[in-house]
């Protein structure tokens, strides 16, 4: 599931007004507040970071591979490595030298290598990553 950051902000708001108004209504002077909120909205923001890292689809997939980074040979040794069915069924559906930058790149290449090596432009590698991630996105939410 991707983080999704505006409606994890709608709910921050709402609660904040709700606290701030608890407050207001126990006399709490509004400099006490505005410093608290300045506060949970910092926390709100590192807790936002750490989220969207941790369901950023890019690590996803390389944490999902990495255990068999070696045993990624092929094309085919990538998609029989995969044990969940709908990712499964996404990589499938992708065309094969879309899938062999993925294989490149999870054995360590460069893009600029990946480009020389399959005789494309830097440019188009990184379309394709960014079509790749723009998948595991849809996949993971």
């Amino acid at each position: 599931m991707a983080y999704n950051k505006a409606e994890e902000e709608k709910k921050w708001k709402v609660w904040k007004d709700a606290e701030e108004e608890k407050l207001r209504k126990l006399g709490v002077s509004q400099e006490s507040i505005d410093a608290l909120r300045q506060f949970d909205w910092s926390v709100f923001n590192s807790n936002r970071r750490f989220y969207q890292r941790v369901y950023d689809p890019d690590t996803y997939l390389e944490n999902l591979t990495s255990p068999q980074r070696e045993d990624v040979s092929s094309v085919e040794s990538l998609l029989d490595n995969i044990e969940n069915e709908n990712l499964y069924q996404t990589l499938k559906e992708m065309d094969k030298l879309t899938l062999h930058i993925v294989v490149l790149k999870l054995q360590g290449y460069e893009t600029k290598e990946i480009a020389h090596c399959l005789h494309m432009t830097t440019k188009a590698v990184y379309r394709r990553m960014d079509r790749i991630k723009e998948k595991l996105k849809r996949f993971s939410a």
